[in-house]
């Protein structure tokens, strides 16, 4: 479709099957054996042996054998969706590529995991005589599908007590492994547990070493992270958790009595490999999972929907099935085009810190005390000498002579983790970090007690060090704060859009608390940040949100979180965003805002999509009618004009190439009251008209869905960053706000 008066670069895409090619040749050099992805797209058969047999005919041609074919198959993914992995050369691979039933081929990766008081902070609570847990019995009868490291079965964490019969529609199971015994370690709440291992077998030749490694070929977690973020999900009651005493307290999940289905795809020391993943993505659509929960992702640049990252493509087969699927944005922020998962299929999740903190005392010899933050559970270290770190002092920290003294030093963040490796091998007493930003995250794995300060902080140590013949400090003790005056914040590391593959689809898509978590780890409780820990606690309040709206789509779904978010902490005090500068948070920090459960369940309108939306995405982006129709199952062709992406129904409003004026047009469905009127109130990003049509909207008894359209008109003479503004319909009672960004991108002509 070619626009009158809007110049967007929302669909430049390299041709996939070039793209494909291109990174096969790049994976390896011609003639060794690698693991690659085969996607076939839909099913053609409904009988999962004739879809296997369909696998090895398309095999067999480029291997020369049936029984060639048998022994480079290493998964074949005939349940959910159609698809292979299968040991190729590159020559081979390029050659299967070419099958006009071939989707994609693509090379095996490895991707990356991406790490109570939550839930009393977004005001989700047990104790409600109303409410959502109210409501869907604390989640009994959602079955929530966690796609990550395995589980530490033992935990209190996943305890039954409570739980009635697991629920009849039920179709998956338990494995045994080393470790992990079905009739010992499920129950009524882990009801299923898998782990998928040939991909990792096949890329380390079968050499990965269990023992060593310290994992299990089994379900059991040997890394902590699938326990953790599934405690978070649907962790049941534990009446004592702390870290060390910190953070002490009862501990639950979002969905307290919700099952819980494991996919570990995740190993020790080597990450989560791509075909072990699509192989558990399928086998959570099989089993009958009510939403799938993936803290897992790569590093910029982000992959693109359909050819390449399987994430997405899994997650696409999932999506058309009505299982909405959660997924991290990563966590290498702050800058801007770095979230990750950006397929507009996968509710994509942020991470913010809440309103809580642990103060760590350092005192001066002149007695001054500055509060430093740090997760400090180590014995007070008492008066000792007090050191700067700066370039001629890397020698001393190098030969040992700062052995048993406090070190304070002016580090970037990025260079703060090396240094701290340098210091706690000189055997240093402690460690002080001035920053720029805080990030206390920057102490977490060392074991010495570490804090950081802000710049000012820091300076007055310095001063003190610098004014004192013999300056010492002590440092004590981290405390826990909870409450005011502690502010939320949109976390340093958690991934920044714009959505860097179409960024006409906003990215993130929502906020949830991701810093200092408390949650179940092997053998006990940890505080855990990241994107990973965010996304379980959207994911849960998906599975309860799933049994009071059991009809509703995963993009009606998605909707309701945007549209109900706070764009402010719960107490009404303004979002801030960490990065270089401390600024307002914006839709590109955390997407419609920071989740409120209480309000997900009646949003008054939704912008629900089906599979034309979704069609007609992929057609906007630019995908061939070949490609499409391979990935649905059957022959499709793009209409034309092609749709424009800028009318994508989703429940958001983003513009980034905008000279002169747009018209964009989104749906929304009723489902508050019959005879429901909504009027328009709009928020105008900085130097943009927003005009609605039609301003009033009337829901009779026979209307359910109507299209609105809004005109977007730029008054900047020059290119412009983003700015942001809102469109919100409101009855009086339900206020459905969706974010609005918009970029001026004014050309000039040349002769």
């Amino acid at each position: 479709m070619r626009y009158s008066s809007l110049i967007a670069d929302t669909s430049s895409k390299v041709c996939p099957v070039v793209i494909s090619l291109l990174l096969i040749l790049a994976a390896q050099v011609n003639g060794l054996n690698k693991i690659h992805i085969v996607h076939l797209g839909a099913k053609k058969h409904d009988t999962p042996e004739l879809v296997t047999r369909s696998h090895y005919q398309i095999l067999e041609p480029v291997l020369g054998s049936k029984e060639s074919a048998k022994k480079s198959i290493v998964y074949s993914y005939k349940h959910g969706f159609s698809g292979f992995a299968a040991k190729l050369t590159a020559s081979q691979a390029k050659n299967l590529s070419a099958h006009p039933e071939v989707l994609s081929v693509m090379p095996s990766r490895v991707l990356r995991l991406k790490t109570t008081r939550t839930f009393d902070y977004l005001g989700l609570l047990p104790s409600t005589p109303k409410g959502l847990l109210h409501d869907t019995r604390l989640g009994s009868e959602a079955i929530i599908g966690v796609i990550d490291s395995g589980i530490w079965p033992e935990s209190g964490s996943f305890n039954d007590t409570g739980l009635g019969p697991i629920p009849k529609r039920w179709k998956g199971k338990c494995e045994s492994g080393d470790g992990f015994d079905p009739k010992k370690h499920c129950n009524k709440k882990v009801i299923g547990a898998k782990f998928f291992i040939e991909g990792l077998s096949a890329m380390r030749d079968g050499q990965y070493d269990f023992t060593e490694e310290n994992d299990f070929r089994s379900s059991r977690d040997g890394v902590g992270h699938g326990t953790h973020v599934s405690a978070i999900a649907a962790g049941s009651f534990v009446e004592k958790a702390s870290y060390h005493g910190l953070a002490g307290g009862a501990a639950r999940g979002a969905a307290p009595h919700a099952r819980i289905a494991v996919y570990k795809a995740c190993w020790a020391n080597v990450g989560c490999i791509t075909p072990d993943i699509l192989k558990a993505i399928e086998h959570s659509i099989r089993d009958g999972v009510d939403v799938i929960s993936i803290s897992i992702g790569t590093d910029a640049p982000a992959s693109f929907d359909i050819d390449e990252k399987d994430i997405a493509f899994g997650s696409f087969q999932a999506v058309m099935q009505g299982i909405p699927v959660v997924a991290a944005a990563g966590n290498e922020g702050p800058n801007a085009q770095t979230v990750d998962n950006v397929a507009p299929w996968i509710i994509n999740v942020a991470a913010t810190s809440m309103d809580r903190s642990f103060p760590m005392p350092i005192t001066l010899g002149n007695n001054l005390t500055i509060l430093g933050e740090g997760l400090n559970t180590f014995q007070e270290v008492g008066f000792t000498d007090l050191v700067l770190s700066d370039e001629l002092m890397e020698a001393s920290i190098a030969q040992g002579a700062t052995k048993g003294q406090i070190v304070l030093a002016f580090t970037p963040n990025f260079e703060a983790k090396e240094k701290a490796e340098r210091v706690m091998k000189a055997g240093c007493a402690g460690m002080i970090y001035a920053q720029s930003v805080l990030d206390p995250t920057v102490c977490s794995s060392f074991d010495i007690p570490c804090a950081v300060v802000d710049y000012e902080f820091g300076t007055d140590i310095l001063y003190y060090i610098q004014t004192t013949e013999v300056p010492i400090a002590k440092l004590s003790p981290s405390k826990t704060l909870i409450g005011r005056p502690i502010a939320s914040r949109v976390a340093r590391f958690s991934c920044r859009g714009p959505n860097s593959v179409s960024p006409a689809i906003l990215k993130p898509d929502i906020a949830a608390p991701g810093v200092s978590i408390l949650s179940a780890v092997s053998g006990g409780y940890k505080l855990m940040s990241g994107t990973s820990m965010a996304t379980p606690v959207v994911s849960g309040i998906v599975g309860l949100l799933r049994q009071i709206r059991p009809n509703w789509s995963p993009a009606a779904i998605r909707s309701a979180l945007v549209t109900t978010a706070w764009r402010t902490d719960p107490f009404g005090e303004p979002l801030f965003s960490e990065g270089s500068t401390r600024k307002l948070a914006d839709p590109f920090d955390y997407g419609g805002g920071l989740i409120n459960p209480e309000k997900v369940t009646d949003p008054g309108l939704v912008y629900d999509m089906g599979f034309d939306d979704y069609v007609h995405y992929l057609c906007s982006a630019e995908y061939g009618d070949s490609e499409i129709s391979k990935l649905i199952g059957k022959d499709y062709k793009c209409p034309w004009p092609k749709p424009s992406m800028l009318n994508f129904n989703l429940p958001s409003i983003t513009i980034p190439s905008l000279t002169g004026e747009v018209t964009v047009a989104r749906t929304v469905t009723n489902v508050g009251p019959p005879g429901s009127v909504y009027k328009a109130m709009v928020e105008n990003p900085f130097g943009i008209e927003l005009e609605v049509n039609p301003k009033t909207l009337e829901f009779g008894s026979n209307t359910t869905k109507i299209t609105y359209s809004v005109r977007v008109r730029t008054n900047h003479k020059v290119n412009s960053d983003f700015y942001f503004g809102s469109l919100c319909w409101t009855d009086g009672v339900h206020n459905v706000t969706i974010p609005v960004s918009v970029r001026t991108k004014i050309l000039r002509n040349y002769g």
